[in-house]
């Protein structure tokens, strides 16, 4: 039976506080935690973006009872009517496009260009999903044996935790939502607590897509005190986590343990190489788009370019000269290049980080 449309976070303004809620079972509730969670604009921490009770292990416990519950019936629903849901949730997803980049700039920070575009990713990779309803299937080989066919058939895992970080706050969870469902398990999505409205009006779209109960489950709080559950439990087949390596290395060590099947994306050190015969103005556009995009806060960032000597100077000198350029502030503004750190926390890790190079190197 189809989830009634959701109203999780009715407001009466587009920039009203949301009133966050954990999505159980196809029913929006508070959360039993006792931390509160506020999501404010990182561009002017005296907004407030959303705000709620977090969720407690009992809460990840329902979440997961919900999903235990509901996968029999999701598994047993055809992959093309599975895909249908995801498609309506696509169609859905573009008619927000512009409202939910809107509210992704004012909890993450990102610029609003920035956040069109991640919108219009998320939305093509849903689309793409979609899709895997009508080409999900095995291979059959021939056999040995007379009158015998080898087939080899693809079902899905059951639970799933999908654990998402902040700076993709559409984009990842889509990738990660998206197939989970359309191959036919039932979720369990616990996003950063610096993202909970985006998370909330992600999941009221796919609910108002058709998703039955239970299939789809939301709770919001620390991964301090909901990531042993949403691992551990034995209901749990599968974990899909994006965020730090020292977060997702315990994950996959915790999963291993327990022969989970766990997929982890961490995070990277990327360097751009630059060869004496480059074009060096495009050399250093790449560096810039690559450095200050999204604010630098993304795991495929440019944190190093490593350049043959006899070029050095003068690329140094063209990208001082484009990050001089750059304006930075608040990401709804027209002609912002680049928004906020996105909370205090980051800015003072960023800053920490600058002392450690003036040590290393000339500022």
């Amino acid at each position: 039976m189809p989830a009634t449309k959701p109203k999780a976070a009715a407001t009466k303004s587009p920039d009203a506080p949301l009133v966050l809620r954990q999505y159980l079972d196809g029913r929006w509730v508070e959360g039993t935690g006792t931390r509160e969670i506020v999501s404010t604009n990182p561009a002017d921490v005296r907004k407030i973006v959303a705000r709620g009770r977090g969720a407690s292990k009992a809460d990840a416990e329902k979440a997961l009872s919900a999903a235990q519950a509901a996968f029999p019936a999701w598994k047993a629903t055809p992959a093309p009517q599975r895909g249908r849901i995801l498609a309506q949730a696509a169609q859905l997803l573009r008619a927000h496009k512009e409202e939910l980049a809107r509210l992704m700039t004012r909890e993450e920070g990102k610029i609003y260009p920035e956040a069109l575009g991640e919108m219009e990713k998320g939305i093509t990779l849903v689309e793409w999903f979609a899709g895997e309803g009508l080409r999900l299937g095995g291979v059959s080989r021939p056999s040995e044996l007379a009158r015998n066919l080898l087939l080899t058939m693809r079902e899905p895992l059951g639970v799933v935790s999908v654990i998402t970080p902040w700076n993709f706050p559409f984009a990842i969870p889509a990738w990660k939502l998206a197939p989970a469902l359309v191959a036919g398990n039932s979720v369990v999505f616990k996003p950063a607590s610096l993202v909970p409205a985006m998370a909330v009006r992600i999941v009221e779209i796919f609910a108002e897509a058709g998703l039955p109960p239970g299939v789809l489950n939301l709770v919001i709080g620390a991964g301090s005190e909901l990531g042993d559950v949403l691992v551990e439990d034995p209901r749990v087949k599968a974990v899909s986590f994006t965020g730090s390596n020292e977060v997702g290395s315990e994950l996959y060590a915790q999963g291993a343990r327990r022969m989970k099947k766990c997929q982890c994306e961490m995070g990277g050190k990327n360097p751009l190489v630059i060869l004496s015969d480059a074009d060096l103005p495009l050399a250093m556009e790449s560096a810039a788009f690559g450095a200050f995009a999204s604010t630098g806060q993304r795991c495929t960032a440019t944190s190093r370019v490593i350049i043959e000597e006899s070029v050095a100077d003068k690329f140094v000198q063209l990208l001082v000269a484009r990050a001089s350029q750059l304006r930075t502030g608040n990401g709804l503004e027209p002609g912002i290049d680049m928004g906020p750190a996105v909370d205090e926390s980051q800015l003072k890790t960023d800053l920490h980080y600058i002392e450690i190079g003036k040590k290393e190197a000339k500022l």
